[in-house]
């Protein structure tokens, strides 16, 4: 069983939290550190205050064989203690909670001494007669004590604070989610088939690029249903037609008077079968090239691609009893070869399939682009009829194929429609004119020079 992820929220807010957490610990320690060097430095300046204030009264205070005893007046004096000693070691002064042993030596200043199983921070100092040599002492412990005390003190209102911080996260952290909640609960109650962009004007800068992402995502899923049900619409309207002419030539060949009109009936049923044929590998072309926002590119040479191409279609155009004629340099683009050959292919077969040319003349050149041109001496296409060359599955008004062999597929407006989808994968653009003269139709494709090798 599979643990469910922490949310966003939670993640966020359990961070944060860590994060604050570890710098207090962090201040809490230098805190501590500092604080406990501040309290010695004061103890140890008071030490050697009391010390001092002892030496002063020792001078008219203390008389000889006289041992005196001070009383305890605060708690905190348990743990501060004093002596005074003479130079032949005899006490003269203590405290009452000063220990048997004597807190210094006879070395005057600060000194760490172990009596009786407790550290003592010590300070020593003469009189001034050299008589006695006074010890302040105070047990090491109480440092610890002060200096924890001081450091609670800091840390009691940051705990306190830490659940209040934590309610205050989780506000700021509900409040900073709000858009990528709004853009879950569109995408949860929206339909199936709303491909609609989701809106980017309220959306935080963090999460711009993913809704792009996703709005890029719903762009392609609409082109690709919108193609697939213009695929259907299409396939259904243009086989019709191809589909029909098979079933009436089938029923004349079924009536039949004699074996001469079943064959030429037959002959029919057979050229409509190439047809139909040519136009559902047509159609399932442009289906893939539709699918495809790129192509795999590598360079090449354009100019040995047409030679390759053109002589695997010379049997075509002597069937059709046109010339093809090839002008062509070393061209090196970035391109792919195999759609490239469907590109050829359907520029030449669209000059062989309409208006029976009796001569194409293929041309390559390098200018600040290269570019292909495929120019036929056929009848022509009217100017005003350019912008409707490549819509797919619409035939020109113009169109005359009466000329057409029967072994040619009659058009049906997918070839160009194939050779512009080739082009844009490619990043070339199309030009349509009129050839030498004003006679026939000159195609054209730009393709980008390719860039330096790396």
């Amino acid at each position: 069983m599979t643990s469910r992820p922490l949310s966003l929220r939670l993640r966020l807010i359990s961070l944060t939290l860590l994060a604050v957490g570890a710098v207090w610990a962090v201040t809490a320690v230098f805190t501590y550190r500092e604080a406990r060097h501040e309290v010695d430095e004061l103890l140890d300046a008071h030490l050697a205050q009391a010390a001092a204030i002892l030496v002063a009264q020792s001078l008219h205070e203390l008389h000889e064989n006289e041992v005196l005893q001070t009383p305890l007046l605060h708690h905190y004096a348990r743990k501060v203690a004093f002596q005074a000693y003479t130079t032949a070691g005899e006490l003269r002064l203590a405290s009452a909670n000063a220990p048997k042993t004597p807190l210094g030596n006879n070395q005057p200043g600060f000194a760490e001494r172990e009596i009786e199983g407790r550290r003592w921070r010590v300070f020593s100092a003469p009189t001034l007669n050299g008589a006695l040599m006074i010890h302040v002492g105070e047990i090491d412990a109480a440092r610890e004590d002060v200096a924890h005390e001081l450091i609670m003190h800091f840390l009691q209102p940051l705990l306190f604070a830490l659940p209040l911080l934590a309610l205050l996260l989780a506000f700021a952290v509900r409040r900073a989610l709000l858009p990528l909640v709004e853009v879950t609960r569109e995408l949860e109650i929206r339909a199936a088939d709303n491909l609609a962009p989701l809106p980017l004007t309220t959306t935080p800068a963090e999460i711009v690029p993913l809704v792009a992402r996703m709005n890029t995502l719903f762009a392609g899923i609409h082109r690709a249903l919108e193609n697939e049900r213009r695929f259907t619409a299409d396939a259904a309207h243009e086989l019709r037609t191809p589909l029909a002419a098979l079933k009436a030539q089938a029923q004349v060949a079924h009536a039949a008077r004699n074996q001469r009109e079943r064959d030429h009936a037959l002959e029919q049923v057979t050229s409509g079968c190439d047809r139909a044929t040519h136009l559902v590998e047509q159609m399932l072309l442009l289906a893939r090239l539709d699918a495809q926002t790129t192509a795999t590119l590598a360079p090449l040479d354009l100019g040995a691609l047409l030679e390759e191409v053109l002589a695997e279609m010379a049997g075509e155009a002597i069937a059709h009893d046109c010339e093809l004629a090839l002008t062509a340099e070393a061209a090196d683009i970035a391109g792919n070869a195999v759609l490239l050959r469907v590109l050829v292919r359907n520029l030449v077969a669209n000059a062989l399939g309409h208006g029976a040319p009796s001569r194409i003349e293929v041309t390559l050149r390098k200018g600040g682009t290269i570019r292909l041109t495929v120019v036929d001496d056929g009848p022509g296409v009217p100017a005003a009829e350019y912008d409707m060359l490549g819509q797919r599955f619409r035939r020109l008004a113009s169109a005359d194929f009466s000329s057409t062999p029967a072994t040619t597929p009659a058009g049906s407006g997918l070839g160009l429609s194939i050779v512009r989808r080739i082009a844009e994968l490619h990043g070339a653009r199309i030009e349509f004119g009129a050839g030498p003269g004003g006679r026939g139709l000159a195609v054209s494709v730009d393709f980008p020079r390719a860039g330096p090798a790396p």
